[in-house]
């Protein structure tokens, strides 16, 4: 599989990705029913098989739990894996040193000296991003991290950010932010093109809406825990359209999951998708959404589509 740069950095990462923030989290996900260490396992290693080595976690994702499955996997492998972490700026912690600290704690978490992409998770008061740009700097210095991007930063905040480690010499590689069909956001306040302008590579999280976009849930089958209760039932009604328009095109396409057709259409704005793999199942289909590519007809499509569902 042909890789791409991360941002202007020479870290070079597929154009897939893995999100590993259902891998022991069991508040969000229900870790540990339906689903277990095994089973993660299988899904990094149905990956690695298809070409798929970049992997992103952070230290908040089940308290630490899905470093500690993500590190066990890397650790037990020969492939090539780029690993991928976050910092989140917690109100105590105030002292740029914080983030090294977290950093430290991270890698060992994950049985590794250096990660390849640490990122700050959400910029938060009182501290000012600049301070934290300032501590990854520190962090590149110290060869803990190859290299450094942020998450859930706006236009404003991503310039804020690229210019503050500009000071130091250090590129911002990426900007990780919500990104689907049901949420296209950062098309309309300046985020995208933003990233575009200053080399920024843009990582979607969260590509298949949190399994909205898969078609599996309907206003009468609502997702389970606390997923179910973030959408409201004329939410879910609204994006069956789009989860139509996905099947149609998908079978269309010789018989692509509503699924794979999203995640392709992330990968077609010039993004790098990290949908989650609880299984190898849900590993082997995201699989699917590799080696083709959605027409422009069938973008403009979609992207009809997903505005009426967004109104």
């Amino acid at each position: 599989m042909e890789k791409i740069s991360l941002g202007t950095t020479d870290v070079r990462i597929t154009p897939l990705g893995v999100g590993a923030w259902s891998w022991g989290d069991r508040l969000f996900w229900n870790f540990g029913k339906g689903y277990d260490a095994n089973d993660v396992r299988a899904a990094f290693e149905t990956c690695l098989g298809a070409g798929i080595g970049f992997f992103d976690t952070a230290e908040a994702y089940g308290f630490g739990a899905s470093e500690k499955l993500l590190g066990q996997s890397v650790r037990a492998t020969k492939s090539d894996v780029i690993v991928a972490t976050k910092f989140f700026p917690y109100p105590w912690r105030w002292r740029k040193v914080s983030l090294v600290h977290a950093l430290r704690a991270s890698l060992n978490r994950l049985g590794l000296v250096r990660v390849d992409l640490y990122q700050l998770h959400q910029p938060l008061p009182p501290v000012v991003i600049e301070t934290w740009m300032d501590a990854l700097a520190d962090a590149v210095e110290l060869r803990l991290t190859r290299a450094v991007g942020v998450s859930n930063c706006n236009a404003v905040q991503t310039r804020r950010a690229h210019a503050a480690l500009a000071e130091r010499g250090v590129p911002l590689a990426s900007n990780q932010v919500k990104y689907s069909l049901l949420d296209r956001h950062i098309e309309r306040d300046g985020t995208m093109q933003t990233c575009r302008e200053l080399g920024v590579t843009i990582i979607a999280y969260s590509p298949m809406e949190m399994g909205l976009l898969t078609g599996k849930y309907t206003p009468a089958n609502l997702p389970p825990g606390v997923r179910g209760a973030r959408y409201r039932h004329e939410y879910i009604a609204r994006a069956q359209p789009v989860v139509g328009l996905l099947r149609e095109i998908g079978q269309a396409r010789g018989g692509k999951s509503p699924a794979q057709v999203a995640i392709n259409w992330t990968m077609r704005k010039d993004t790098v998708p990290i949908p989650g793999a609880k299984t190898a199942r849900q590993a082997q289909e995201n699989v699917g959404a590799l080696g083709w590519q959605l027409s422009e007809g069938e973008m403009a499509a979609l992207d009809a589509a997903s505005e009426s569902a967004e109104r």
